[in-house]
């Protein structure tokens, strides 16, 4: 007997709810016409990939954010309509981009 057959039991009258499932990777971000910018900078000593020209709303671009940082299982942050990841991750997040849809120009070396 598990946990929701025990609360049946206790609770016979509640009728249970359905609940949708969210999912992140459906939610649409608005695409752009300009590329954004993938650039790289040592910041302190260390490395750190910076991803800036979108245009979209500010929610857009954190869940995107969002997205980066989980797929490539590293730290960063959503500051001043930049997106900061911290290594040396341009070529990674140009093709996870790519395959978003975006367009994406690579800046420096």
């Amino acid at each position: 007997m598990d946990l929701r057959d025990q609360l049946k039991n206790l609770f016979p009258e509640h009728e249970e709810e359905d609940k949708q499932e969210v999912d992140d990777g459906g939610l649409d971000i608005w695409m752009q016409n300009e590329p954004l910018l993938c650039k790289y900078e040592k910041r302190r000593g260390k490395p750190v990939t910076i991803i800036e020209g979108y245009t979209g709303a500010d929610d857009d671009f954190k869940i995107l954010s969002r997205e980066l940082k989980t797929m490539l299982g590293v730290g960063g942050s959503f500051k001043r309509e930049q997106i900061l990841i911290q290594g040396d991750y341009r070529n990674k997040i140009m093709t996870f981009l790519k395959d978003k849809g975006f367009k994406v120009k690579r800046v420096g070396g």
